[in-house]
């Protein structure tokens, strides 16, 4: 009979022999996520036995792995901003660097009580927008999304987190299908390049889908059709808060300003790449006696 220790020792052995890269930690997230036990309790109790059941279904992940297929892949289930979200072949697999967003639209509106309409164009999982609603406790929301599939992952995940009342996912061509005033609008679109899809990663390659990752030829095209669209959707106040890809940032603002938005301010990741840009609709005339409240709303 195996112990976790042993079972540690050829998780790491075989993704060593793969060639993936941190070998012996990934070993150890495999081991302990797949047996749902603490990394800390796995290295203290290196003796503990492992019946045959458990053992094979280490196994059957580990080869999961060697294969290239990420372990939130292999689990289901990914965590994002400290909340755990189910992912489905539709869906993206939410990054870390995405939290960008969430943390730009936070310092935009310290008011954490405001009663915000929230949009999520491209919602895949809903991350983005369920961290948002948990942020943010008298805001509702709508995420919208091309695949049918990732409206009901994202469905599911609202529901598990208890923000299905204020959450609401349906199918549709960016903000096609959707009508009103939104104080913030969202989005991580696909923003790679066609012709660099064939060099990602494994990882990415099998596992996300296509249609999550292609940004046209010039890995562009989402933000232009966003750009064209969402300022019907915007008042005098409303900002758009969009993810960008690796030296987009000046791109992106171009586009936007084309499209009668003008240009707050870019957020850095934690690694330190431009990762967001902040957007406000440039107000006409009447919409700003609106908002000073001279006319009707």
């Amino acid at each position: 009979m195996q112990t976790l220790g042993s079972l540690l020792a050829e998780a790491a052995a075989a993704l060593t022999q793969a060639k993936v890269g941190e070998p012996r930690r990934r070993a150890r997230r495999l081991v302990s996520s797949t047996l749902a036990l603490s990394p800390a309790d796995l290295l203290a109790h290196p003796e503990r036995a492992v019946d045959e059941r458990a053992t094979d279904r280490v196994r059957v992940a580990l080869a999961r792995m060697v294969d290239r297929e990420p372990l939130s892949r292999i689990l289901g289930r990914r965590e994002f901003w400290g909340m755990e979200f189910g992912l489905s072949t539709d869906t993206l697999d939410p990054r870390p660097e995405t939290e960008t967003v969430v943390t730009a639209v936070l310092r935009s509106i310290p008011d954490r009580g405001a009663p915000l309409r929230l949009l999520d164009l491209g919602t895949g999982t809903g991350c983005i927008l369920l961290a948002l609603l948990s942020e943010f406790p008298a805001a509702t929301g709508f995420g919208v999304d091309v695949a049918a599939g990732a409206a009901v992952t994202a469905r599911r995940n609202a529901a598990t987190l208890g923000l299905a009342h204020r959450a609401d996912f349906v199918v549709g061509d960016w903000a096609g299908p959707i009508s009103g005033v939104f104080d913030v609008i969202i989005s991580n679109p696909p923003y790679i390049a066609s012709a660099a899809l064939a060099d990602l990663p494994r990882e990415v390659a099998l596992y996300d889908p296509r249609c999550a990752l292609d940004g046209g030829p010039d890995g562009l095209a989402c933000y232009r059709s966003l750009a064209a669209d969402i300022r019907r959707l915007m008042g005098p106040r409303s900002l758009f808060v969009c993810e960008v890809g690796l030296s987009q940032g000046s791109a992106v603002e171009a586009i936007l300003r084309a499209n009668g938005l003008s240009i707050e301010r870019c957020e850095r990741d934690l690694a330190g790449i431009m990762r967001c840009v902040v957007a406000q609709a440039v107000a006409s005339m009447a919409e700003k006696i609106v908002g000073m409240g001279c006319l009707p709303g």
